[in-house]
């Protein structure tokens, strides 16, 4: 069986491009990896924020509309989106969301403490602390190494079927089934980031798309040639499965399993450094060759923002 190695990229419909950057590049110290646009509707931008060197696994993406409707959290969804930090740092978040005036809840699952949140157009957060032999060296507006965001812990699924999802992740995907309560199963993949997806196992009502919800999670393949084989494996489980596109930055096949939600599987190769370098990484505005003739009506379009420094307001 082929087993995934966890979470590539989870990409997110919000408002306002800069209360979007505000929030995660000057809140939660992730750094802006790449701005460049939705390749399907090229006046949006498509955001990209991650750790220091922009790997899988810690890469969360945004279409920033600003005058997007409101979505409806519901089943078909990813529910919720989680964050690994550090050990011995989760008071730091708690302390600093408090001085942005962030609202927090503490709750503990599978033994674990996490801290749960929105962010301000109502995508729902949660940070828990973890074990881990990296850190993330992005040191940004007062979040330094030893409490930074390393990536994603995991994310929740909110399924139509959570019986046939937890078979799509255990039985197709190479999961592994690791624990159950009441109210959610869990599921590991082998990776050290983005391992763990849980599905609630309550069905809600059919969620909606728009601002402040998931539009797809993303999982990793090595390489091309590793995404054709997981294109041939989910075909011949019955999954209709796209043919492969070009983002530019990883090739992507899409699909939406049995309880409604949209997979995609991305390829790792080849990153977010091969048309700008490491160090300038998320300055410019970067476009995909066949859209670079259209670079000045694009960017008359597209709103102006800043990566800056925003202060608590609460000393």
């Amino acid at each position: 069986m082929k087993k995934s190695l966890g979470i590539h990229h989870i990409t997110a419909i919000v408002g306002n491009p800069q209360e979007n950057v505000d929030f995660y590049a000057s809140v939660l110290g992730l750094r802006l990896v790449k701005k460049t646009i939705n390749f399907d509707d090229p006046q949006t931008y498509h955001l990209y924020f991650g750790d220091d060197g922009a790997n899988p696994g810690s890469i969360l993406t945004f279409f920033p509309w600003p005058n997007a409707y409101n979505g409806k959290k519901g089943a078909g969804q990813v529910e919720v989106i989680s964050f690994m930090v550090p050990k011995n740092s989760l008071t730091f978040w708690e302390n600093r969301l408090h001085a942005y005036q962030i609202e927090t809840h503490k709750e503990v699952r599978f033994d674990e403490s996490y801290l749960t949140f929105s962010d301000p157009h109502g995508l729902k957060l949660e940070i828990v602390e973890r074990e881990s032999s990296q850190l993330n060296q992005w040191n940004f507006n007062g979040v330094a190494p030893e409490v930074a965001i390393i990536g994603f812990a995991g994310a929740t699924l909110n399924s139509r079927r959570p019986e046939r999802t937890g078979e799509l992740l255990e039985n197709t995907m190479g999961l592994e089934k690791i624990a159950e309560n009441e109210t959610h199963l869990r599921f590991k993949s082998t990776s050290e980031i983005g391992n763990t997806i849980e599905v609630l196992k309550k069905v809600a009502e059919r969620g909606t798309m728009g601002s402040g919800t998931v539009h797809h999670i993303a999982f990793r393949a090595k390489d091309a040639s590793d995404q054709l084989e997981w294109k041939q494996v989910l075909s011949e489980d019955g999954y209709q499965v796209t043919p492969v596109q070009d983002r530019n930055y990883f090739e992507a096949i899409y699909f939406r399993e049995k309880g409604e939600i949209l997979f995609e599987i991305a390829t790792d190769t080849p990153g977010f450094a091969h048309d700008e370098s490491i160090e300038t990484m998320g300055e410019s505005l970067m476009l995909p060759e066949w859209y670079e003739p259209q670079r000045e009506q694009i960017q008359q379009v597209l709103p102006t923002f800043t990566v800056r420094e925003t202060q608590p307001t609460i000393k």
